[in-house]
């Protein structure tokens, strides 16, 4: 919700695509959200920019091994940044702002296959409960954004 108060053009389309989809006289529904792809994107890019768990998977180093020109000594307990992996400039345009368009016609996803984005890590170690978190998550936003009103208190501005 911080986002999208700080981006009030943002909150109105995922508000539109709600009010087009499924209306206001009744609340929105966990079989709802597949309809709903915008509001989709807005998760996927607030994932994107405030994981759940910025250091994932932790591995230990099996032997001796040289990455990016160091080495990691075997033993060594090894995790991976998913904060600064969702901010790389390499893998994203514009990776600072909060920008849910770069994922409707975007394939990458949350489910381990893309290491650009790894919200809910990758591979064997990857988030049993993610499923689950994301058809609340999205079921939680839809629902409140669906009856209320949402705006900045007077005189606060989206940058503060």
């Amino acid at each position: 919700m911080a986002e999208l108060l700080r981006k009030p053009e943002e909150l109105n389309k995922v508000l539109q695509e709600i009010i087009e989809k499924i209306g206001t006289e009744r609340p929105v529904k966990e079989s709802d959200i597949d309809k709903l792809p915008y509001l989709q994107a807005v998760v996927k890019e607030t994932l994107r920019l405030h994981p759940a768990a910025a250091l994932l998977l932790p591995h230990k180093a099996q032997n001796d091994i040289e990455v990016l020109g160091y080495t990691v000594p075997k033993d060594s307990q090894v995790f991976v940044n998913a904060w600064v992996i969702g901010r790389d400039p390499k893998s994203w345009v514009r990776p600072l702002e909060f920008l849910p368009e770069r994922f409707i016609e975007s394939s990458v996803d949350y489910k381990g296959r893309d290491f650009e984005y790894i919200a809910f890590g990758a591979g064997r170690r990857i988030c049993p409960g993610m499923p689950l978190a994301i058809r609340m998550v999205n079921l939680m936003l839809a629902s409140i954004i669906q009856p209320f009103s949402w705006k900045l208190p007077k005189g606060m501005a989206p940058e503060n």
